[in-house]
């Protein structure tokens, strides 16, 4: 599983990859719901679940119920970016708690930790590509 964790004093964004023993202890919280960093290795942080999506891209909403996806009329974001003001369109989305299925789940800090999220996640280098002919 992702946590894209989103520090707001900095404007930065993180992301981190746990494995499945780590990811079970975010399992049955919701959208909305404070947890302690001390769960994904961020320790002396209160982080904050503000989204996410599923292991096939569909985005967690927070008014629906439930870890199911389902068939859901939008008028907004996320999962649906009307066009024309007023329109409406039934879409696929998640619900609003972490499951299993869940493979990627946005999270903001409430409460800074002793160190700087820098120093804790190993910052990721990106690949260069092979210039193209």
């Amino acid at each position: 599983m992702k946590i894209v964790i989103s520090e707001p004093a900095t404007r930065k964004a993180y992301q981190l990859e746990i494995d499945n023993t780590k990811s079970a202890a975010l399992i049955g919280k919701k959208i909305s719901e404070d947890f302690s960093g001390d769960l994904i290795g961020l320790n002396g942080y209160t982080l904050k679940i503000t989204g996410g999506s599923d292991n096939g891209g569909f985005p967690m909403r927070p008014e629906i119920p439930g870890s199911a996806r389902r068939a859901f009329l939008l008028k907004g974001v996320p999962g649906f970016h009307p066009r024309i003001k007023g329109q409406q369109k039934r879409r696929f989305v998640c619900g609003n708690m972490v499951s299993q299925s869940i493979a990627q789940v946005n999270v903001k800090v409430t409460k800074a930790g002793e160190k700087k999220l820098e120093e804790i996640i190993p910052k990721t280098e990106k690949k260069e590509e092979a210039p193209k002919k």
